[in-house]
């Protein structure tokens, strides 16, 4: 299809003012590592927050949405929803102690938590295993989205969207640091939003459709269902079951990983204040469940009754790859009935999406590469300027790596389930770390090597012709993960005493699992409260699972559920802020007793 001058107008603007801002902070953000990687530890909750939401916003993820949508319906959203109780768990219960830790990555973590060679060695194979070969993934991932949308929209083959994208994120990203692409997701975020919200409008408007009312009406209801049908019991254990049971505590994968990391902790450690990161955190979750799932939802509902099959698809766009055709193509499918202008702005909202994701991994890959591996094992005495700039070089050698990787997916659905499976039964350890003394460098190495043998070894049992259906393979591997990890926790040494105890005295968790540590330490027993957090936990679900809910059961026209709904979710709303002051309150009376503790040394 043609865009017309109006479109690109649009499109060009909204560039400018998401990019030019940013790039004005490029000279702050070449000063020093700490502002390049972590804005100088100065951003405010609501940037951070915001900056979280825009990155996990990318051309993907309503891809992916449209894929489950027209798979096995709504319900099949829980595939993700169920990580909310992920997130949640690291607002309440992590939050606060990743800022006390005060290190630049959450790799850094390893040598403050840890001792002996074991903790370096696990700092430097995190370093690539994550900031090269996963991170590759992800933004293989975003790309083939990508390519996917401009093939359908512009007629651009996957080569010329990659050329085209790689130099405009290696551009932004090697210059603007952390600070620049905080303040480019916040711009970017509201583009996007726009344009989701523009095209499910345009959506519900087709005459396929008839709008909301038309769009119940001749969908079947398994099809609306906000929980999968009982009586199909495959369908429910693989949708709801395993994710609420296993998955969301068992799975480590970005945006959404037991006890946080990546680029969540990484905004966490950019917050100004332990206040901060931990009401930041708590805006993503709300922002990301509860605000963003609809629009998306819509359209793949609305795609089922324009393009209820993929011949339908491959028909309408016979310029299209075959090879991309798939359930997932049907959202930016839906995008080409929007009119001038609109359509200017929904490309310029998924082009922001998309920036704004890849140069999030490509910043926080690089610290990884950069601070954790070449830095603390290459050259550890080097300028300041010399690391910036070997980050902008690592900047662009990992775009054009993922690139490559690029032309291997088939889709963000396979996308997904393989992070899923390669991160399968870490997350029960990330959790555990930060609340038992017990678990070493030797637990992380085996956990990390276990999940990814297992999770290999049936990607080329598949390869072969073995049919393993996705939760099965996840029951697997966790099982497996975590029998391996744990036998290994009780069968080599624990971590020296003086690393706990320093450990203890900077980051203070509470909890019986420190005990020991505590009882040696300077600052005596933690104030934090488990039992508050855990009825935070509790509210913060509550509060954001009823508000996504009410949404729905409102566009379904269901006015009772939609007003019970409504009042869970006023009611734990107002029991998360109660949490929340009780928190603030604790602190502040616990500060006046509280040693200051000292940074702990790395151990070599």
């Amino acid at each position: 299809m043609r865009l017309t001058a109006l479109d690109w107008w649009i499109v060009v603007l909204s560039l400018a003012a998401a990019f030019v801002p940013a790039i004005l902070l490029a000279r702050r953000a070449g000063s020093s590592t700490t502002e390049f990687f972590t804005s100088g530890r100065a951003a405010p909750w609501w940037l951070v927050g915001v900056s979280m939401v825009a990155t996990t916003f990318s051309t993907d993820t309503p891809n992916l949405v449209t894929n489950l949508v027209r798979e096995h319906g709504v319900a099949n959203n829980w595939a993700w929803w169920a990580f909310l109780l992920t997130g949640m768990a690291t607002v309440m219960f992590y939050a606060r102690m990743w800022r006390r830790s005060g290190v630049m990555t959450d790799l850094e973590f390893y040598e403050i938590r840890y001792s002996g060679r074991g903790a370096s060695f696990v700092r430097g194979f995190r370093a690539v295993y994550l900031g090269l070969v996963f991170n590759v993934v992800i933004m293989a991932t975003v790309n083939l989205a990508a390519a996917k949308i401009a093939n359908i929209l512009l007629g651009w083959p996957m080569w010329q969207t990659l050329a085209v994208c790689a130099g405009l994120n290696v551009g932004f990203a090697a210059i603007s640091g952390l600070w620049g692409v905080l303040v480019a997701d916040f711009i970017q975020f509201g583009i996007a939003m726009a344009g989701s919200f523009a095209a499910a409008w345009f959506s519900l408007q087709r005459p396929e459709v008839g709008g909301l009312s038309g769009l119940v009406a001749k969908l079947p209801p398994q099809t609306l269902a906000l929980v999968p049908d009982p009586s199909d019991w495959t369908l429910t254990l693989a949708v709801l079951v395993m994710p609420l049971a296993v998955q969301w505590w068992s799975v480590w994968y970005p945006g959404a990983e037991p006890g946080g990391g990546s680029y969540i902790a990484q905004r966490m450690l950019a917050a100004r204040s332990e206040r901060d990161a931990l009401e930041g955190t708590l805006l993503f979750n709300v922002a990301h469940y509860a605000l963003r799932s609809w629009p998306w939802i819509l359209v793949a509902l609305s795609s089922l009754l324009v393009f209820p099959t993929l011949d339908d698809i491959a028909r309408a766009f016979p310029y299209v790859d075959r090879a991309l055709i798939g359930h997932d193509i049907a959202y930016p499918a839906m995008l080409t009935f929007l009119p001038a202008g609109w359509l200017g702005l929904m490309i310029a909202g998924l082009l922001a999406a998309y920036v704004s994701t890849i140069v999030t991994h490509l910043n926080w890959g690089t610290s990884y590469l950069v601070h954790d591996l070449y830095r603390r094992f290459v050259k550890p005495s080097a300028t300041e300027a010399h690391y910036v700039l070997v980050g902008r070089l690592v900047t662009a050698g990992l775009m054009l790596v993922a690139s490559g990787m690029t032309f291997v997916l088939d889709s963000a659905r396979s996308g997904f389930t393989l992070l899923l499976s390669i991160g399968a039964g870490t997350g029960l350890l990330y959790l555990l770390r930060w609340y038992w003394w017990r678990i070493n460098a030797s637990a992380e190495i085996a956990a990390m090597v276990g999940s990814f043998a297992v999770a290999a070894g049936f990607e080329v049992a598949k390869r072969g012709g073995l049919v393993v259906a996705d939760h099965v393979v996840l029951l697997v591997t966790v099982a497996a993960t975590t029998a391996t990890w744990m036998v290994t926790t009780f069968l080599t040494a624990p971590t020296d005493p003086a690393v706990l105890r320093r450990f203890y005295e900077l980051v203070r968790p509470p909890g019986p699992g420190w005990k020991p540590v505590a009882a040696q330490s300077a600052v005596g027993p933690s104030r934090d409260s488990l039992p508050l957090a855990m009825g935070g936990w509790v509210l913060g679900c509550a509060f954001v699972y009823s508000a996504l809910f009410g949404v729905g059961s409102l566009l379904y026209g269901r006015t009772g559920a939609a007003i019970t709904f409504a009042v869970a979710c006023v009611a734990s709303g107002i029991g998360v802020f109660a949490v929340l002051r009780r928190f603030w309150a604790a602190d502040a009376d616990a500060a006046p007793r509280v040693t200051a503790p000292r940074r702990a040394t790395p151990t070599s």
